[in-house]
This record gives C-alpha cells, sequence and structure tokens, in this order.
C-alpha cells in the first residue's frame, strides 16, 4: 500500500494538467476551424493519454463532490493501489469501455414527486470523466454564447447579468414579457438518437456513450434519457439542446430557459418553434409550468426574483422558494442537538458564505436579505448554552454569519462564446479570479492570479481554496493565506505530518 500511496502522491500533477489542456485546446481549435477528421484523432489520443487517465481518476476519488457515494457495487471509496488499477483499467479498455448498472436513489422533488438519482460506479464515472475530456473542448467549439448552464468557465451569475443588459431601462425592459420555459423530464425524454448525430467523437467513444446511455434506460422508453448522475450527462443534454437559444432572443441554463419578447413579438408563434425543435429531439413542453410573464409582474429564475418596477429600474433580489431553503438549511444546524454552538458556528460559516456570494450581485439591503433574523435566532440559541454569554454568542454570531459585499449587477460577464479551451490564458484567470471575494480576491491579486504552490494559472473548472501557512485557521492575515487550487491544497497537507487523503 505504502509503494502505491508514495507512487500516486509523487505524479507531477501540474505537468499532467497541462499535457491534457495541450490536447484539449489542439481539440476546441480543430473543430473551430472545421477539422473534424483532425478532431476525433485528438480525442482518440486524450483517451489513451496517461495523463487523462490519472487526472479522470483523481477527479472522481478526490475532488468532486460526489466522491463517497457508492455505484451498484458498494464502492464508495479507492485506496491508492485501487486507484492505480483502475488508471490501467482506462488505459487497457477505455476504448471499448462497458458500462455497468447503475444505482436507482429516490430523491424527492419540491413538488412532492419522486426523481430517481441514478449513481454510477466510480469506475464507470472515471470513465465518463475521461470521456468529458474529450468531448467538452469539441462541443465548446460549438456551444451558443446564451447558453450558460453546466459549462467550463459559465456560472448563473452570467445568465443574472444579461437579464439585466435586456431588460434595464433603457432597452424599454418595463414593456417586455418573458416565456418561462419548462421542459417536460428534460433528462428522462432525450432521444439517445439525437445525442448519438450530435456527438463529434471517434467510433470508439461513440459507442461507449451509447452503453453509457441504455445503462440507464427507463423501460418505458428505452430509446431515451440521460441517467441523471453521471459525470457526463449534464454535458450530453447542452449537447441535445444546443441550437434552442437561436429560435429567438433567449438565455439557457442547463434545461431552464427564459425568452424575452418584445412588445411585438408573437409568444405563440415562438413557443410553436420550440415544441418542434423539442419534438425532434424526444422532448416536449410542459404545457402547465411554461408561461408568459410581464417583467413588471416579476419572474423567479435560477434562485432570484427578477423584476422591473413602475418607474422602469431593474430589480433582482434572491427568491421566497431560495430563501426558503436557506432558511432550512440554518435551523437544521442552529436546532441540532448533536453539537454545541462553537461547532454551529463553524458549520453555518460555509453555508451562509456560499449563499451571499452567490447572491452578491443582488439588492441584498433588505432585513430578510442581510439574514438579521436568522441570526437573532442563532443568538438566542447560543446563549441557552453554558460557558456561552451574550458576548460570547456575539463573537459566535460574526463567525456564523460572515459579510460578503453586494453590488446590484457588480458581475462581469464573459465575451460572446469565448472558453477556456481557447487558450486565453490571461483572460481566464483574471476572470476566474474576480468570482471570488474578500480574503480569496486579495490573495489572487497578490499572487497574479496563480496558484501559490503549483504556480498555474486558475483556468480550470475546479475551486480555489485558501491555505493557512502557519496551520492556524484563526490567523487570517494576508501574509498567512495562500490560494491554491482544491488539488494543490490536498498535496500540501498529505507532506504534513497531520496530513490525510480526503
Amino acid at each position: 500500500m505504502s509503494n502505491h500511496s508514495e507512487l500516486w502522491k509523487s505524479q507531477k500533477w501540474k505537468k499532467l494538467r497541462q499535457n491534457l489542456f495541450r490536447l484539449q485546446k489542439r481539440v476546441y481549435k480543430a473543430v473551430r476551424a472545421g477539422d473534424l477528421k483532425k478532431a476525433r484523432s485528438l480525442q482518440k489520443l486524450i483517451l489513451k493519454s496517461r495523463a487523462a487517465q490519472l487526472l479522470a481518476v483523481r477527479q472522481v476519488t478526490q475532488l468532486n463532490k460526489g466522491k463517497k457515494t457508492a455505484g451498484i457495487d458498494g464502492k464508495s471509496s479507492l485506496n491508492y493501489r485501487q486507484r492505480m488499477e483502475l488508471v490501467e483499467a482506462l488505459n487497457d479498455y477505455g476504448h471499448d469501455w462497458h458500462h455497468s448498472r447503475l444505482r436507482e436513489v429516490p430523491i424527492k422533488k419540491k413538488n412532492g414527486k419522486i426523481r430517481m438519482l441514478k449513481i454510477p460506479t466510480i469506475a464507470d464515472r472515471a470513465w465518463q470523466c475521461l470521456v468529458k475530456f474529450a468531448l467538452e473542448p469539441a462541443h465548446e467549439a460549438t456551444f451558443s454564447g446564451n447558453s450558460y448552464g453546466f459549462r467550463t468557465g459559465r456560472c448563473a451569475q452570467d445568465v443574472q447579468k444579461r437579464l439585466f443588459l435586456h431588460l434595464k431601462s433603457d432597452k424599454n425592459g418595463i414593456n417586455k414579457r418573458i416565456i418561462e420555459l419548462d421542459i417536460k423530464k428534460c433528462f428522462d425524454r432525450i432521444s439517445h438518437d439525437s445525442i448519438m448525430d450530435r456527438l463529434i467523437a471517434p467510433a470508439c467513444l461513440k459507442q461507449g456513450i451509447f452503453r453509457c446511455l441504455k445503462a440507464g434506460i427507463n423501460p418505458e422508453f428505452p430509446e431515451q434519457g440521460t441517467p441523471q448522475g453521471g459525470v457526463v450527462s449534464p454535458l450530453l443534454a447542452n449537447i441535445a439542446l444546443n441550437g434552442i437559444e437561436n429560435i429567438h432572443t433567449s438565455l439557457r441554463y442547463a434545461d431552464d430557459m427564459v425568452f424575452i419578447l418584445k412588445p411585438k413579438d408573437d409568444a405563440n408563434k415562438i413557443l410553436q418553434k420550440v415544441k418542434e425543435f423539442l419534438a425532434d429531439r424526444g422532448m416536449e413542453i410542459s404545457e402547465e409550468k411554461t408561461k408568459l410573464t410581464k417583467t413588471t409582474d416579476g419572474f423567479d429564475f435560477l434562485g432570484w426574483k427578477f423584476r422591473n418596477r413602475k418607474d422602469g429600474k431593474f430589480s433582482c433580489i434572491p427568491s421566497e422558494e431560495n430563501h426558503r431553503t436557506i432558511r432550512k438549511k440554518i435551523k437544521s444546524v442552529i436546532n441540532s442537538s448533536n453539537y454545541g454552538a462553537k461547532v454551529k458556528a463553524k458549520k453555518l460559516a460555509p453555508i451562509v458564505r456560499g449563499w451571499r456570494n452567490y447572491h452578491s450581485s443582488c439588492d441584498m439591503s433588505s432585513s430578510r436579505d442581510s439574514l438579521w433574523f436568522m441570526r437573532k435566532t442563532a443568538n438566542r440559541k447560543f446563549r441557552k448554552e453554558k460557558k456561552v454569554n451574550r458576548y460570547k454568542a456575539n463573537e459566535l454570531c460574526d463567525k456564523a454569519f460572515p459579510k460578503v459585499g453586494y453590488k446590484q449587477n457588480q458581475h462581469v460577464n464573459v465575451k460572446g462564446t469565448k472558453s477556456p479551451y481557447d487558450g486565453d490564458l490571461v483572460y481566464w484567470s483574471n476572470r476566474n479570479s474576480r468570482l471570488y471575494s474578500d480574503a480569496t480576491s486579495n490573495a489572487l491579486k497578490k499572487q497574479n492570479h496563480s496558484c501559490g504552490h503549483c504556480g498555474l494559472k486558475f483556468t480550470e473548472d475546479e475551486s480555489v481554496h485558501l491555505h493557512h501557512v502557519d496551520g492556524n485557521h484563526d490567523n487570517w492575515s494576508k501574509s498567512n493565506l495562500l490560494a491554491v487550487h482544491q488539488s494543490c491544497h490536498q498535496q500540501i497537507h498529505w507532506s504534513t505530518p497531520k496530513g490525510k487523503d480526503t
């Protein structure tokens, strides 16, 4: 085990990332130039690339949020020897992969209905990640500039800012209407043929994707659906839906979409074109959820409430449903009897900070949006515990509810159809750095938007971590903070006596 452990930890991950990115950039440029034969040849190289295979295994076993989720084989983690064995399996069988069955986990939806999450094994997830490395740059070269969901280098805040640009007062937003489009069971109804016909991939990779799709089918619809829970599933959905944005002025985030109508636009004609587009891909509109809304009445999208006030000014605040969700999360921690006030404050901090960061381009000035009532409840609960006086409770609340600056419409949009695979490292590292705030933002500026451990720019779809140089997590002085890749953070702690694999 120790030999495999040292072999895994001694991998030159910086060099491996550079090697993979070099191939992906070439795939992207080949497709942009219309040379699909060259692109497919390069995709085969990615499948056989040792760098891609190692990075795929690391991604699903160390970095992904669902890394501890077991598939049908019951394995929820791999030791170092098993990781190296999986790398060899990808090398030997990646070009002719046979997908295992999927473990089905029922998830309750907001409307009370059940959605089935279909989870692949760790090995299948690693293969899907390897395939995504090859497929994504090819299709990023073809995707619409109005598509944002589950795409590297793009985020929900891009949609938020684009809506502001479409609906602000000098764009006559007060007289516009919105079609809130809902696709009925989108992931469950996508036609397999529509995906296969649009895939830019060599024959061996297409065969593997076909087997992947068939592994997660619903017996009632054997020719439809992508398994929700797979690494490559969001990309396949984007491939199938690509082009719907060209029907009319619109913004799409995965299967969530809004069409922006001027007073003269005919909503029925637009919806008819959408129906024809979706029918060709085995899908249909949900008539009861799709609606036409005046911008002055407001509409919810991606966790925000957008509205043009009667004076014409644009407003964006967290939606009621989004508020209910964050209150529920905070209450579950505050009311827990499993741990004390200090631990509760530590658990609340990332929840609150994450929520405030997501809404940092909103108007967060109201007492509701400041979470004032939730903080007051937490303070009262903390003071009921022994050894927690008023001053200690206030101190814990400061930690539990960290401040994050906000300014409506401050987000800077990604330019047009730009992609991280276009090789413009300066643009993407600077842009990715702007997505962070406060201490992380300061560390990134100090380090010229490069990782403090490996020196690479932050161009990948990997989160930035703050490393405390002296190991004291209460020391937040600027000289003690280092912005690093998530994986680099793990490597740093491996090299310390108390470090452990996460």
